[in-house]
């Protein structure tokens, strides 16, 4: 079993941290049944017939697994796992030595596979189809193409943006499955197993307070979960009361419906500065100091979910919702 990790370096600590944290089978990923019950066919009749899985194709906003699944992939095929970003693939060669090394029914995933530039695609298409890498050797009429078998694989791609996507590549994923926001019932479940693993101990009602502020995501869920047993571990003996998790929220600004404080100076910036709005992305960004994709993909997706703002063709406005939040806050220091 061979395992290779390409994706940018991220803190030591963290890093294990985050590892330990994220579920290692099937069974114990929460939430997502329908992603789950599809998978779980599609490994266990891959596995029976000894052949790679299909590719597999993950949609959705930042935190809510997929990176999980692509190794939850893998434990279960008892295969090996290469990971890469898609920014990280410069050029031809480093895609190419990444697929010459894969092993039989190896996963290979893709993060941001949107951000692929369109040479790596152009050699990424017949690898999926065919199982083939095609290299041109030589220039001009001296040219000629070198054709090396690969080992039948799975590619796991990882997307928060699917419209970004072209449309070849997104043709040569057998399955796609659309990631949605946890319930706050999935959440707590997800902060009580956090909460064993980490050898915290934690109310059933601070559990709930966490999970209900967390935006429907589980990697935020299990973010403030740390920063409040970092509280409980500081200022009190330990164990994460519900009122020691409102003390800590309060400490990290993050209010009733989970905004930060990022979130609210968007409203505001909408409210105030703009009237309202509608006023243009890249204006909004200059406004706040942000990049524009930063504030696409990151803050906008709750804001919408919550009915916070539109999107419409002229720009970002602000609704009645959004106002009546940012009214219900602005005035007040603790935000609770």
């Amino acid at each position: 079993m061979s395992t290779q990790f390409l994706a940018p370096v991220v803190a030591e600590e963290d890093q294990e941290l985050e590892q330990t944290l994220r579920p290692r089978r099937l069974d114990e990923f929460v939430g997502q049944e329908r992603v789950k019950e599809q998978l779980a066919i599609a490994l266990t009749a891959a596995q029976a017939r000894g052949e790679a899985l299909d590719h597999v194709l993950l949609v959705g906003p930042p935190g809510l697994g997929k990176t999980s699944l692509a190794f939850i992939v893998r434990e279960e095929l008892g295969v090996g796992i290469r990971t890469v970003a898609g920014p990280a693939l410069e050029r031809k060669g480093d895609m190419a030595a990444i697929l010459t090394a894969l092993e039989p029914r190896d996963v290979l995933f893709v993060d941001e596979i949107h951000r692929l530039n369109r040479a790596i695609e152009e050699i990424l298409y017949p690898a999926l189809e065919d199982f083939r890498l095609d290299i041109i050797v030589g220039q001009g009429p001296a040219a000629r193409t070198l054709t090396l078998d690969l080992p039948h694989f799975t590619l796991i791609g990882a997307t928060t943006r699917t419209g970004l996507l072209t449309t070849p590549l997104r043709d040569r994923f057998g399955m796609t499955f659309r990631l949605d926001y946890y319930e706050p019932a999935e959440l707590t479940t997800i902060v009580h197993r956090s909460a064993r693993i980490l050898g915290v101990e934690i109310a059933a009602d601070a559990a709930q307070e966490i999970a209900r502020r967390s935006r429907g995501t589980p990697r935020i869920a299990n973010r403030i979960l740390r920063r409040v047993r970092d509280v409980a571990q500081v200022r009190h003996e330990g164990s994460i009361t519900n009122a020691i998790a409102a003390e800590a929220l309060e400490l990290l600004e993050v209010d009733q419906v989970g905004l930060e404080r990022t979130d609210r100076e968007l409203l505001r910036t909408i409210a105030g500065k703009f009237e309202g709005g509608p006023v243009g992305l890249s204006t909004l960004a200059v406004s706040l100091g942000e990049e524009p994709d930063t504030i696409e993909d990151v803050y906008e997706p709750y804001l919408l979910q919550l009915g916070f703002i539109q999107r419409t063709p002229r720009g970002r406005t602000i609704t009645k919702l959004g106002r009546a939040h940012v009214g219900a806050t602005a005035g007040d220091a603790k935000l609770f």
